[in-house]
């Protein structure tokens, strides 16, 4: 890596930043009072390995998020001081910080902090993710030098410069490739660029929805507003030295397989309208899943006289103050814009196809302090472990809840845990709801928890029993010069619509023509069932990788960041595999690609997704789950941690012409 794309060290790899920190040992003091207990337990025991202590702090421990412990007042002060007297002991001594925690402390560590045993097959990615060295475990290096013609020769087009797509420039220029990003938009930020709708916000705690090769202390909220997230890519994107790299407000048209010369012959439109052919050995596709807004084929949405816009593509010149506002969808970016609007609008109607569940979380709106910037700034590992402890709070740990007990009787859950999340779930409800009937009613979903995306409850239900929001539940029958008829053939008149109706997440690539060796990638995928090895390669399509394709959502938590970072290094293996081997042609064999797609979808039986009460952007139209993976993180980080190149075909290049 570059110096000047280096990130700013943390504190265990700074040099004297013990020191400095005893040298401020009051400020210590004073900002370890304000810290959760678990994060604090996880750095004594690294520096330490003391297990007897985490022995006495595991029964007070229920789960990885702060409020989760019930640790008595005396021995979280006791573990503050035993945590300075540790800081003092490595500081006199000189000797340095210790490395990664053995895999028997990591077990020991890992489980007292989260409550539960944490397997053994998640060692490994919590390795790579923390990146103990401070080195990204992910970077991917040559085994021998390639030769600079063939390097210098060898042109990569990455579509998109959203969060993968500068991921994957800093990984290209890091190795040295002769690579270009193409965006669309005339900034950086993907679909974070694009949504500025009021209330826009992450719903993954955001010191996991980042880098792991980029941890950032500063947050102001633990899950992040918009221009929050807008402002780290930003800053990554500058840090990474990457902007000689990327062709703003220029669009991808389509790709075309030239078998003869073995490379991709690529259409490119500026905003002129003008286009470009182009060529170039390898194409990766950084666009996502989440990138095209879906909207609804409602009869008369022609007819309606007044602004009518996507939720992400919100027209900020139309003031909605004092206006009634008519709100299509309660899904994600529904459930955000509806409280954020409702104090400043005349009137919110609220159009709800179906319900969602959404959970409570006391930190959804809640600041970092500045004791935690500081913690996560200047206390060796501090960021890594609380990184850690985001990880298995919100991903893999609902797995288990998510597939059907076949001697459970409910159909409203899958199991007993399902069923007492259901219960927790309605509780809150029916305390947003103020224990109005008619509202929970509506809004009380009858297919089990996380049959949908499951919603952060970010004050949507509350918002809902304002006297001036109306929720209309069921399908809307048509649109009029003045506003929304319901199914009931009632007219609720509008000044201003707007459309929170998703994502086109089923028709990834869209609306570039792909065309392979065999045909296009709608004549392979049709209109919704994409399928690809790992999510990532398609047979008949060589030299082309897919970051967020498709089966790569998570519905079950964890990072997008995560998987991308996954689907990165695997990526840069393929390409270092073509250069180092003179392979012109890469292309995933039929086979390996049918069983691994065999063996996604019958993972998928018994699942929530697959519930028969359940309709949503995860499924096609046959059924079929086309979006989210089925895996956890643990397995879906060993299945592309390895590049297998008996996977593929392969046609050589002149080793003399390269």
């Amino acid at each position: 890596m570059d110096e000047q794309t280096k990130p700013t060290p943390l504190p265990e790899h700074r040099e004297g930043a013990l020191q400095d920190l005893l040298r401020r040992e009051a400020e210590l003091e004073r900002h370890l009072i304000d810290l959760d207990v678990q994060p604090l337990l996880l750095v004594y025991g690294h520096l330490t390995g003391d297990t007897a202590t985490l022995d006495r702090f595991a029964p007070y421990i229920k789960g990885a998020w702060g409020f989760e412990e019930e640790v008595p007042e005396e021995m979280k002060a006791e573990l503050r001081r035993k945590l300075v007297e540790a800081f003092r002991d490595y500081a006199k001594s000189g000797r340095p910080l210790p490395p990664a925690p053995s895999t028997e402390l990591l077990q020991k560590m890992a489980d007292t902090a989260v409550g539960t045993h944490v397997p053994e097959a998640y060692y490994p990615m919590i390795y790579d993710e923390l990146n103990f060295d401070g080195k990204d475990a992910k970077t991917v290096k040559w085994r021998k030098p390639p030769p600079a013609a063939r390097l210098a020769n060898f042109k990569v087009l990455v579509i998109g410069a959203g969060f993968s797509g500068i991921a994957m420039g800093a990984k290209l220029k890091e190795a040295g490739y002769n690579f270009v990003i193409v965006e669309k938009n005339d900034k950086v930020g993907g679909t974070w660029y694009e949504n500025t709708y009021p209330g826009v916000a992450v719903d993954t705690p955001n010191h996991f929805y980042s880098y792991s090769f980029r941890m950032d202390p500063n947050w102001d909220h633990y899950f992040a507003r918009g221009h929050e997230i807008l402002n780290y890519i930003n800053t990554c994107y500058t840090e990474m030295g990457i902007s000689d790299h990327v062709r703003f407000e220029q669009e991808v048209v389509s790709c075309t397989w030239n078998g003869k010369d073995a490379v991709w012959d690529v259409k490119i439109r500026d905003k002129h309208g003008n286009v470009s052919e182009e060529r170039y050995n390898a194409v990766i596709s950084a666009a996502g899943l989440l990138n095209v807004p879906a909207y609804p084929n409602i009869p008369g949405m022609d007819d309606f006289k007044g602004p009518m816009f996507h939720s992400a593509r919100w027209d900020h010149s139309v003031d909605i103050k004092g206006k009634t506002v008519a709100l299509i969808g309660t899904g994600a970016s529904g459930q955000q814009i509806a409280p954020a609007i409702a104090p400043e609008v005349e009137k919110l109607v609220v159009f709800q196809r179906s319900p969602h569940w959404a959970r409570p979380n006391p930190l959804i709106f809640k600041q970092v302090s500045d004791s935690w910037k500081w913690a996560l700034a200047n206390i060796p590992y501090y960021n890594k472990w609380y990184r850690f402890l985001l990880l298995w709070a919100t991903a893999d740990g609902l797995l288990p809840q998510m597939r059907t007990d076949p001697n459970w009787p409910e159909t409203k859950s899958l199991n007993a845990e399902n069923q007492r999340i259901r219960e927790w779930l309605e509780a809150n409800i029916r305390e947003q709801c103020n224990g109005d009937e008619e509202l929970i009613a509506k809004v009380t979903p009858k297919f089990p928890p996380y049959g949908k995306r499951m919603l952060r409850d970010g004050g949507f239900l509350k918002s809902l029993t304002r006297d001036n929001v109306e929720l209309v539940s069921g399908p809307i029958q048509k649109f009029t010069e003045h506003g929304i008829v319901d199914e009931n053939g009632e007219e609720h008149q509008a000044d201003v619509i707007v459309l929170a109706t998703g994502f086109k997440a089923q028709c990834p690539l869209y609306p570039i023509e792909v065309t392979g060796t065999n045909g296009t990638i709608r004549d392979h995928w049709g209109e919704d069932d994409p399928r690809a090895h790992l999510g990532i390669t398609v047979p008949d399509f060589p030299n082309l990788f897919l970051i967020y394709g498709p089966n790569t959502n998570l519905g079950h938590g964890g990072s997008a960041l995560f998987h991308s970072e996954c689907q990165i290094r695997y990526i840069m293996q393929a390409l270092r595999e073509m250069v180092e081997n003179n392979i012109d042609v890469l292309s995933v064999k039929h086979e390996p690609f049918e069983a691994y797609n065999a063996k996604l979808d019958a993972e998928f039986e018994g699942m929530v997704w697959k519930h028969p009460g359940v309709t949503s952007w995860y499924k096609n139209k046959s059924g079929r789950v086309v979006t989210n993976s089925p895996w956890a993180l643990s397995v879906y980080h060993a299945l592309t941690a390895e590049f297998d190149p008996g996977e593929f075909e392969q046609e050589k290049a002149d080793v003399e012409a390269a």
